[in-house]
């Protein structure tokens, strides 16, 4: 999974099962042949219909050694998939060429492979096809057959008129291939992202759990060992003394000794291991920052007591991790010391957590807590993916929380503050 990750991170797309290029392109297919034998059966017009239906036969014969000799449900590479797009441009182009080039309406459909590559392909993908797209636009606007018409009337376009199907042309491949794809590429990074995020959650809530599957395992093996217990009693009862009645003694302390092992395994989630216990702010604080602690840098937890007593909060899985990265990251990036800050009042309850490091850098102040964003140095670094403070974001967002990013001072300083509604707080 982490390959993958990476692989989107860097621009890459989802690999296209060739059944869905193989159904796209028999769709076109039926859509040529139905338009070419229209035009020249229906209409009448003159058409080279001869090299019409041999580029429609090769495409044709392509579709079937794919099926046959690759297999539809194949997932090829990006490379292969640009191949075979890209022969749609081609196969498309030559079509149009011998029937009128830009002049036929039907030239606006060189924006299809460039439109299939721009949501699902690679960037490199699309910039090749939508280059592709250009070249061929531009030389059907110069070499071309005339458009199938009626004999009997001559129909002339003016040369202004196709330059400007040129040029829309040429701009709807532009957008397509910008905007398009980047629209694209953002949603597949979000939605990886949101997976990421749910199976990291899931992870925490199963070793969350453990502690109540070990008080179930030792509720239910106490009744078992009891009966052990008893039963060695008894039978040292009835034993003179010797070689056995050792053995019995021993198994009667081992009981004992199961017993103890037990009795922790029942108080698990009483020391604290119940992800659904109260706890107040500035317990849960300190316990989140408690194993960030460096030997060289200082973690200074301070509270706010004017406003009454520490609000109490419903320890969850999701609110201690995504304070816990915030507090990592900036342990991470400080020089010395990081400062974290608990207030309340009447309206809300707020985390703010500053270091003494380089800061947040300007240019990637707007786009703080996207998925595939490593903040600051980290990239160099050799950190991460960037999901790390989206993961944080969005668990702590889910807990009703609002986050803002800033740097404290001129020189850096990253400073986060987490804040919630209070009465979102009082209510939970």
């Amino acid at each position: 999974m982490a390959t993958e990750l990476q692989d989107y991170a860097a621009g890459g797309g989802r690999p296209l099962r060739l059944e869905t290029l193989v159904g796209l392109r028999w769709l076109a297919i039926a859509g040529q042949l139905v338009g070419v034998l229209f035009v020249d059966f229906g209409l009448g017009f003159p058409l080279p219909l001869v090299e019409c239906l041999s580029l429609i036969a090769f495409s044709v014969a392509v579709n079937l050694w794919l099926l046959f000799r690759v297999g539809p449900a194949t997932r090829g590479s990006a490379r292969t998939s640009t191949i075979q797009l890209a022969y749609d441009c081609l196969q498309l182009g030559g079509l149009l060429a011998l029937t009128g080039g830009l002049e036929n309406p039907f030239s606006l459909l060189l924006l299809a492979p460039v439109s299939v590559s721009a949501t699902t392909l690679p960037q490199r993908s699309t910039l090749i096809l939508a280059g592709l797209a250009i070249v061929i636009a531009s030389l059907l606007s110069i070499f071309h057959l005339s458009l199938p018409w009626n004999p009997d009337e001559r129909i002339v376009f003016d040369r202004v008129y196709i330059i400007g199907i040129w040029v829309s042309l040429l701009c709807g491949t532009v957008f397509i291939a910008a905007y398009t794809n980047r629209v694209a590429h953002e949603s597949r990074q979000l939605a990886d992202a949101l997976a990421a995020t749910e199976l990291q959650l899931s992870r925490r809530e199963q070793l969350a759990s453990l502690d109540g599957l070990a008080a179930a395992a030792a509720h239910e093996l106490g009744t078992p060992l009891s009966t052990i217990a008893l039963a060695a009693k008894e039978m040292r009862t009835d034993l003179p003394e010797g070689p056995l009645r050792e053995d019995i003694e021993l198994i009667i302390s081992q009981t004992a000794r199961c017993r103890d092992i037990l009795v922790k395994l029942r108080n698990l989630g009483a020391d604290g291991g119940d992800p659904f216990a109260l706890v107040t702010l500035s317990e849960l604080v300190a316990e989140v920052a408690t194993p960030h602690q460096q030997g060289d840098k200082t973690i200074t937890i301070s509270k706010s007591t004017a406003a009454g007593p520490d609000p109490v909060l419903r320890r969850n899985v999701g609110l201690l991790y995504g304070l816990g990265n915030l507090i990592e990251n900036a342990v991470h990036y400080a020089r010395t010391d990081v400062q974290v800050e608990c207030a309340w009042d009447k309206a809300s309850v707020s985390v703010t957590i500053t270091d003494d490091g380089p800061g947040f850098p300007l240019e990637m102040m707007t786009r703080l807590g996207d998925p595939y964003v490593s903040t600051r140095s980290s990239a160099t670094e050799g950190g991460g993916l960037g999901l790390g403070l989206f993961i944080a974001k969005t668990l702590l967002e889910r807990s009703g929380a609002r986050l803002a990013f800033e740097n404290a001072a001129s020189s850096g300083k990253a400073r986060v503050r987490v804040v919630w509604d209070r009465r979102r707080i009082d209510e939970a």
